[in-house]
């Protein structure tokens, strides 16, 4: 079975997927990228069977650039000839994916994933994005979706077949450090959509209660000085390490040590630092979105907090303390959840095992 990956090549998410989809027996890897290829790309796609488009796409859609690749990916997949083209990110590369098959008259099927903004933010951006999004999304055989909320709205859009699993781990780390009762580890981006600044807030809450409480803020971005700044102005400067960006063996160190992961974006699916935080065994601290209610099961697996928890930092401290006398037990489910749910090969198999059923079954005119 050939399948063509199309995407971003430079994304280590795009990379994952090709990682799983490599080690699938009986399936030949194709790849188009619309912008480059990483150099870890060449141990799993061979050069005579990647396309490099050369483009620098938003991901919010309407970037004309990437369009006007159309004819160079149209040509390409023609003489490929799959069986499914698999693009990932549906309001930009899902509609290339569209246009090729209609323009060049494929007689590849569609699989598209969705990543989470092109389904929960950009249909919501006026008519036209809803009906590129909804108009991709029926053209699609199958689709995948990393919550059970945003399958539903994938759903509503006019999606028809879709398989939900998180974008899972690849495998469980190892965990054999002992936790800091009071470490809070935070490693989303320092931009305005993932709300550091109520991060910090919400430690502050529970710093001006608990003396031990520390926190180490990772990543970078936009936000990272003016943050630093309101940190050191009101007093918790000597609290808060500021570690920048980590490679994956450096942020594993500061997951393995601390007991909680701040987590509290506006908008999200199920992301994947939370799940590499519960294979840690630590406790999440998420913001109330429904794929957070969804992955805690309601307070089981950690907290939602309300959007006004660090108005009122002893009741929020009572909730914390409550968690984390059964610490080691919750972190245990966590990590024995993971592995039960969101590893991401297992995932694949299952979602490749589909496409063979459906080129199995019957054809239906499109």
């Amino acid at each position: 079975m050939k399948l063509v990956l199309i995407g971003d090549g430079e994304s280590p998410h795009l990379l994952k997927w090709g990682r799983a989809l490599a080690a699938v027996s009986g399936l030949q890897l194709y790849a188009a990228s619309s912008r480059g290829f990483t150099e870890a790309f060449e141990a799993i796609v061979p050069a005579e069977r990647r396309l490099v488009l050369g483009t620098d796409p938003r991901h919010g859609g309407g970037n004309v650039a990437v369009l006007k690749t159309l004819p160079r990916l149209g040509r390409w997949l023609a003489e490929v000839d799959a069986d499914w083209l698999h693009p990932h990110y549906l309001t930009s590369h899902g509609t290339l994916a569209w246009a090729a098959k209609t323009g060049w008259r494929l007689r590849a099927k569609i699989a598209g994933s969705a990543w989470g903004s092109d389904i929960l933010v950009t249909p919501q951006q006026g008519w036209a994005y809803r009906w590129l999004t909804s108009r991709v999304l029926r053209a699609c055989t199958l689709c995948t979706s990393d919550s059970l909320h945003m399958s539903e709205r994938m759903r509503a859009l006019g999606a028809g077949e879709v398989m939900t699993f998180p974008f899972g781990l690849e495998a469980l780390p190892r965990q054999n450090v002992r936790k800091s009762p009071w470490l809070f580890y935070s490693n989303r981006g320092l931009e305005p959509i993932y709300r550091p600044d109520r991060v910090l807030a919400t430690f502050a809450a529970i710093a001006a209660l608990r003396p031990e409480a520390r926190l180490v803020m990772a990543n970078d971005g936009s936000l990272r000085a003016r943050l630093e700044a309101q940190a050191q102005a009101s007093g918790l400067g000597e609290r808060i390490d500021w570690v920048g960006r980590l490679d994956p063996k450096a942020q594993g160190a500061h997951y393995a040590r601390a007991r909680w992961f701040l987590s509290l974006p506006a908008s999200d699916s199920v992301s994947v630092s939370v799940l590499e935080a519960m294979a840690h065994e630590c406790l999440p601290l998420l913001s109330e979105l429904p794929a957070n209610r969804e992955l805690l099961a309601d307070g089981q697996r950690g907290l939602v907090l309300a959007e006004d928890a660090q108005a009122d930092g002893r009741a929020l401290v009572d909730q914390l303390e409550a968690l984390l006398a059964q610490g080691e037990s919750v972190g245990t489910v966590n990590r024995e959840w993971v592995a039960s749910h969101a590893l991401f090969p297992p995932a694949v198999r299952r979602f490749v095992e589909r496409l063979r059923a459906l080129d199995a079954a019957p054809s239906k005119a499109d």
